[in-house]
């Protein structure tokens, strides 16, 4: 830790390091990965997020005015961890909902949390909290909260299949945290097995697309700054309701989205994620996590519209309150 730079006198900028282990922008500490035929990382193969489900999105009220030590971290995140998996559903009766799966449905039931250098995955700001939403998403957020079973059309995106956006292909989720990456000079693909999204990023200097072409994800474009494979994505489709991390929120077509992937070593690699979209939150923000080399995990069809009752169900629930 003696290393890691403070949070509390930091520069707000995505160059804020988590560890001495993670590398500079534009740099990667491996020398000896695999290497494409263009002479790049070959990130080809299957990463999974799931050890960094155990770390919280936001900097721990606890540690607030002073960085956390490397003991104080890893007793944060088992804590965090043996809490998580001690929790039991005791029916509905004495819940505040209808209830949800056990715990042996979650990924990180099965994972033990590791030594961990970032005791939060926001770096950016530098207090490691959100920023808070505008005006204009607050209120947009209120009336899907408000108006969330009136249709179809104002449920959350991810719920009705459609989506959950680059934050839940991308960042540590409930389960299915195995992403494939298909690894060429001139493309990589990202297939993630939640809802089975497909990321098809080009690599190279084209333009973006008209900006009359708004997609899910963004139009995204790659180039290589060093080692670093970077990821830029505009051209957002803009959503009312959609997941984002600690709440939903809007994404509007104003959000500009930079990803970076450095390999650290041939198992290991560092994944940033910055956000700016200014319609939606009041400051830029970025989340930094790694990603471990599992190949030996098994991507299964993740058929969320087949069979998924929660649309009808929660919209002809909705209709019954009506008539009362």
């Amino acid at each position: 830790m003696a290393n890691r730079p403070s949070r509390l006198f930091a520069t707000v900028t995505v160059a804020i390091a988590l560890s001495a282990t993670v590398p500079a922008l534009g740099q990667t500490v491996d020398l000896k990965s695999p290497r494409l035929t263009d002479g790049q990382p070959d990130l080809n193969g299957i990463w999974n997020n799931v050890g960094s489900s155990h770390i919280p999105l936001e900097f721990p009220d606890e540690f607030a005015g002073r960085e956390p030590t490397q003991v104080e971290i890893d007793d944060l995140v088992k804590t965090r961890s043996d809490r998580r998996k001690a929790a039991r559903w005791e029916g509905h009766e004495n819940s505040r909902g209808v209830g949800a799966y056990a715990n042996y449905w979650f990924d990180w039931f099965w994972k033990e949390p590791v030594a961990i250098d970032a005791p939060a995955l926001l770096i950016e700001p530098a207090n490691g909290k959100m920023p808070e939403m505008t005006a204009q998403a607050k209120a947009s957020v209120a009336y899907y909260r408000e108006h969330l079973h009136d249709s179809h059309e104002t449920m959350e995106t991810g719920d009705r299949c459609l989506s959950r956006g680059t934050y839940g292909i991308m960042m540590p989720t409930a389960y299915n945290n195995g992403k494939m990456f298909f690894h060429t000079p001139n493309h990589v693909v990202i297939l993630s097995e939640m809802i089975h999204n497909a990321r098809i990023i080009p690599i190279g200097s084209e333009p973006h697309v008209s900006k009359t072409i708004t997609q899910w994800n963004g139009d995204p474009r790659a180039r290589w700054d060093g080692g670093t494979l970077v990821v830029e994505s505009r051209n957002f489709k803009g959503v009312g309701n959609q997941r984002g991390p600690g709440s939903r929120a809007p994404q509007t077509e104003t959000r500009h989205v930079v990803e970076r992937f450095s390999l650290i070593d041939a198992d290991t690699l560092h994944y940033e994620l910055r956000v700016n979209d200014p319609e939606t939150y009041t400051a830029p923000w970025t989340v930094a996590f790694n990603y471990k080399r599992d190949n030996s995990y098994l991507q299964f069809e993740y058929a969320c519209h087949e069979g998924n009752y929660a649309v009808p169900n929660s919209l002809s629930g909705e209709r019954a309150q009506e008539t009362k």
